[in-house]
């Protein structure tokens, strides 16, 4: 493999690691604050997909279509947290497990009924859609390479909102003891909205980015949820520099094994059983290195010690 290809592959995992950062930085906020277990996660990037597909048909503004899709999914969380999931935070995990269920089924037969079944495409825009002449004479596309920019903006964003701000304060403080706060005079139940409305725009925001490079389907959620879990497990539960860490390896855990491991078994068979060899190997490589990461570290790579 030559080393231009690989660096591109690199590149490649990087940007399909701060996607999944932004999906598992809202989860991991909502289950550290919460301590609720939120399956729904993926439907609320859905919601973000369709909505700014939706919008970029009927106004060609793919700025405005992004800014829908954060605001639409934050709103869609808030409503979510009111109705439904503020009666599930003294119930024990499993019946929040089936009613965060039962919302997914909701939310993909009301987005079929809205929709159809066909999916929708969100163009690249124009400003975006060439490439750009890297160091070493990598040509690498423009989109993917702003998709990086903005991910470790948000990344950043939510550092300094966590460490830097009153609300920071009270979300770390609703993390360690929520009665003190409580106590304390601060209103509960309007914090929780907010750090579901916060987890649910970000995930809604990388539904609308990664559009532009998928169809936006019904039902594209849940893989990617699947995946955030594992990043939330292999960073530790309620970090911010975890999700970014473990989405970061995860993302690039997956893409190179990709590229890899088909080249390693070339070594000791036919290229058409490598690739067969190489493909289901690096779809296993995520979760080798999520036991391996637990093995080490149970409470994951920044999770609080019991």
């Amino acid at each position: 493999m030559s080393p231009i290809l690989l660096a591109e592959q690199v590149l490649n995992g990087l940007q399909s690691g701060v996607m999944l950062f932004l999906m598992a930085a809202g989860l991991t906020l909502i289950f550290g604050v919460m301590g609720l277990i939120n399956l729904a996660h993926g439907s609320l990037y859905m919601v973000g997909a369709f909505a700014a597909a939706t919008v970029a048909g009927l106004t060609g503004s793919f700025v405005l279509a992004l800014v829908t899709a954060l605001a639409g999914a934050a709103l869609a969380g808030a409503l979510m947290e009111v109705v439904v999931i503020r009666r599930l935070y003294a119930r024990d995990h499993l019946d929040q497990v089936l009613a965060t269920f039962a919302l997914i089924l909701i939310f993909s037969e009301g987005t079929r009924w809205a929709f159809g079944s066909f999916p929708l495409y969100l163009d690249t825009p124009d400003w975006l859609s060439g490439t750009v002449q890297l160091p070493g004479g990598i040509t690498y596309p423009a989109y993917r390479l702003a998709l990086i920019g903005v991910g470790l903006v948000v990344g950043v964003g939510l550092w300094w909102l966590n460490a830097r701000t009153r609300l920071g304060i009270r979300i770390r403080a609703g993390e360690n003891d929520r009665e003190m706060i409580a106590a304390l005079g601060v209103d509960i139940g309007r914090l929780y909205t907010l750090v579901f409305a916060l987890g649910a725009g970000l995930a809604g925001l990388a539904g609308a980015l990664v559009g532009a490079i998928q169809s936006v389907q019904v039902g594209m959620g849940e893989p990617v949820l699947i995946l955030a879990f594992v990043v939330i497990v292999i960073g530790g539960i309620g970090s911010i520099r975890g999700a970014l860490i473990g989405a970061l390896l995860v993302g690039l855990t997956g893409t190179l094994g990709s590229v890899l491991l088909p080249e390693l078994f070339k070594l000791f068979t036919d290229a058409s059983s490598a690739a067969t060899l190489g493909s289901a190997f690096s779809s296993m490589a995520i979760y080798v290195l999520m036991a391996g990461v637990l093995i080490w570290r149970p409470t994951g790579l920044f999770g609080a010690r019991s």
